[in-house]
């Protein structure tokens, strides 16, 4: 009887020795858990190369930095946030060296650099020839890049046609007239015979000088001097001493090169900034402190095909003569683009499809932004769409928060934008 009321209080303890030892197992589960919850949470990971991780901290095995701990329970994550936002601490920042500025609007000034030659301009030049055919007895102006002045004699001509018109005003001068012609026919016949051989002798290239001094001296000259019709430099020259020449054969080319152009080579990605009267600055090698200024006179309509440039032309001022045709120059046409919203280069990050900047929402968080981009002005770029004046972006540090970005998005199992 005794011992058997002291079996249910044995059942009794063991139950409640039992149920006690349940407890603690489950309890130690669950710090277990934790526990290893926790380590499973916390990754260390390189900012810059985001394929390093570790599970515990130390330094990228590629860039020597130090690793940065990222975990899923932390409250400034990204498993609370939106998809492509990021937020980052204060401190972090300041290590990222992350600076902000707001989106101004602007009129740039784009500057195109290309490359050039000098040339003299052809509406300046003019070929000298000769009217008659000859043999060249003498030259007075002798090589290239000899400054002659209108008037100024070019060579000695020995030619049979010259002579023979010579021959005839002498003819005609002295009264000629056939005998059974009545005094006031011949008259008048002599009279239209006397024009006609002046007008032949001015047709040649006689000047008005020599055709009176041959009236006077009544010497017809076997050697005809040809004189210059314009002022100049020559700038080709085409016949020797003694060689022959055929009526119309060019002697000289003569150009004023007090006016000079400037040959440009633009390519296609720069021509549709480029219009008549665009303000174009150039630097010569031989005058490397000097400044010479022009304006935009041409713009070609053909693309050179072996080099993919289009030929534009600009009008320089070469009153001192210091710009010599085939010298090379470095040029730079300034282009005014119209006003609009303009962001800094450095804040700018290409990612193959698109483009975007980071811009601020408030307590640490920055945010992509898809924009369009315009025209680039030195360090500034135009923005055509995506942005608006007085909004707050990021102008350094970018791609550090595009990289944090990223690891927080592959530690909650997002894509990175």
């Amino acid at each position: 009887m005794n011992r058997l009321k002291s079996i249910p209080i044995l059942v009794l303890i063991a139950g409640i020795t039992f149920s006690g030892c349940g407890s603690n197992s489950d309890k130690q589960r669950a710090e277990n858990a934790v526990e290893a919850t926790h380590h499973q949470a916390a990754i260390y990971t390189c900012p810059m190369h985001p394929s390093v991780r570790s599970d515990k901290p130390g330094v990228c095995p590629i860039c020597h930095m130090t690793l940065v701990k990222i975990t899923t329970n932390e409250s400034d994550t990204s498993s609370s946030q939106p998809a492509e936002g990021v937020a980052l601490s204060s401190s972090r920042q300041v290590l990222a060296n992350i600076l902000t500025q707001a989106v101004t609007s602007e009129a740039l000034v784009q500057e195109i650099s290309v490359a050039g030659k000098i040339d003299y301009p052809e509406p300046n030049a003019q070929q000298i020839t000769t009217r008659f055919s000859g043999r060249i007895e003498q030259l007075f102006a002798s090589f290239v890049g000899q400054e002659i002045r209108r008037g100024d004699r070019i060579a000695d001509i020995y030619s049979p046609d010259a002579v023979a018109a010579q021959q005839e005003f002498l003819i005609a001068l002295g009264g000629t007239e056939p005998a059974n012609s009545s005094s006031e026919q011949s008259t008048g016949a002599n009279a239209d015979f006397l024009a006609h051989s002046r007008d032949k002798l001015r047709l040649l290239g006689f000047t008005a000088g020599q055709i009176d001094t041959l009236a006077k001296t009544r010497a017809i000259k076997t050697n005809v001097t040809v004189y210059s019709p314009s002022s100049g430099t020559i700038v080709r020259k085409n016949v020797d001493l003694q060689g022959y020449v055929a009526a119309g054969d060019p002697l000289f080319e003569v150009a004023d090169l007090h006016t000079v152009w400037l040959q440009l080579d633009v390519y296609e990605a720069d021509l549709s900034s480029i219009h008549m009267g665009e303000p174009v600055t150039a630097r010569i090698d031989a005058f490397p402190s000097e400044t010479f200024r022009g304006v935009v006179s041409f713009v070609g309509a053909v693309v050179e095909p072996s080099t993919r440039t289009v030929r534009a032309r600009a009008t320089l001022d070469n009153r001192s003569l210091k710009l010599k045709p085939e010298m090379f120059a470095q040029a730079s046409i300034q282009v005014k683009l119209a006003k609009s919203v303009v962001v800094p280069a450095s804040a700018v990050i290409a990612t193959g499809k698109r483009t975007v900047v980071w811009t601020t929402a408030g307590h640490g968080r920055f945010e992509p932004r898809e924009i369009k981009l315009g025209r680039r002005a030195g360090e500034l770029y135009q923005v055509l769409e995506g942005l608006r004046e007085g909004e707050v972006i990021a102008t350094s540090g970018g791609y550090l928060i595009d990289s944090e970005s990223q690891l927080q998005m592959a530690a909650t199992g997002h894509s990175g934008h």
